[in-house]
């Protein structure tokens, strides 16, 4: 294995990288602050990053995808291509078919289809018109609204009519009572008219 592609070798490039960088802004900033030594400082930063510069041209750049560790030799036109999870390359492997990776895409195309067709039910179901159910959610809060309200006059008729028949209760007794003083004055009287 190369040594720029080395772990090691790609930590002390960033950490290179970095010391320069910080050794730029340092020497900007003693320089935009007129701060003494501000020449020797944006030079020595400017001198670092032209060396980093050079250091990096030198250096070939990573690759940003890891298709090779899954299919190994993927970058060579004439490899022969065998998934990792297949397991190694079997002897007498045929080298990449065309029409069988053209079977295998158009089987991952129908998949796709599918999925889109999926996709455009969930857009229909986007498109639906709810305008009008707002209204009937509306008027449905109005009729528990009037419902609430028509309970709560009921129960305060239900109070009113129990004071009603308290009252009513007690209006029996007061008159049972007054009948029975009436009727004693009316004893009473005929006793004082007999006698006499």
């Amino acid at each position: 294995m190369a040594i720029y592609k080395q772990n090691w070798f790609k930590y002390l490039k960033n950490l290179v990288i970095g010391v320069g960088a910080s050794i730029v802004m340092l020497g900007a900033l003693y320089k935009i602050m007129s701060w003494e030594g501000g020449d020797a400082m944006i030079t020595a930063g400017l001198v670092t990053e032209a060396i980093l510069f050079f250091f990096l041209g030198i250096i070939p750049p990573d690759k940003e995808y890891y298709w090779d560790k899954l299919y190994p030799g993927l970058g060579d036109a004439d490899s022969r291509i065998n998934p990792l999870t297949e397991g190694p390359i079997k002897a007498g492997a045929r080298p990449v078919n065309g029409e069988l990776v053209e079977n295998q895409l158009g089987g991952m195309l129908s998949e796709l289809q599918n999925v889109s067709k999926s996709l455009g039910s969930l857009k229909a179901l986007q498109e639906v018109d709810f305008s009008k159910t707002s209204d009937q959610v509306k008027a449905m809060s109005n009729f528990y609204q009037r419902l609430n309200d028509a309970m709560s006059e009921m129960s305060a008729s239900l109070e009113d009519t129990k004071k009603y028949k308290d009252q009513v209760a007690a209006l029996n007794k007061n008159l049972s009572n007054l009948n029975s003083v009436y009727g004693n004055i009316l004893s009473a009287y005929k006793n004082m008219g007999g006698n006499a």
